[in-house]
């Protein structure tokens, strides 16, 4: 069963939203950055791997960033809250957004 949580990294200011297939590893991921919230990251697993299959990470990468590489039960110091399928799709959706608006010369990463 798909999940939907979100964890807060205080030492770096960031929420981190994500969307986790059922043997956990992460398939859409959201970084959320300082008291604004602005989308720093919005990546997909499924689209990260179309980009490397087609020679396009880096510019995948320096754009909506990568998901999670270890499944959540490997993560250690997380406190997950439960998000629902729409409060994750709400969050998804605001954040390709803003970071597709963006001139693709200013990566969303901050490179």
């Amino acid at each position: 069963m798909t999940t939907w949580m979100r964890c807060y990294w205080d030492e770096e200011d960031t929420w981190f939203c994500f969307e986790v297939d059922t043997e956990g590893w992460v398939i859409r991921q959201v970084e959320l950055k300082g008291p604004e919230l602005t989308p720093i990251a919005a990546a997909s697993l499924a689209e990260w791997q179309r980009a490397s299959e087609t020679g396009r990470l880096d510019e995948y990468d320096s754009r909506f960033g990568i998901t999670a590489e270890l499944p959540v039960s490997e993560w250690e110091g997380h406190d997950p809250q439960e998000l629902t399928s729409d409060e994750f799709e709400e969050v998804w959706c605001a954040a390709r957004r803003q970071i597709a608006s963006r001139p693709s010369w200013l990566p969303a990463r901050g490179k």
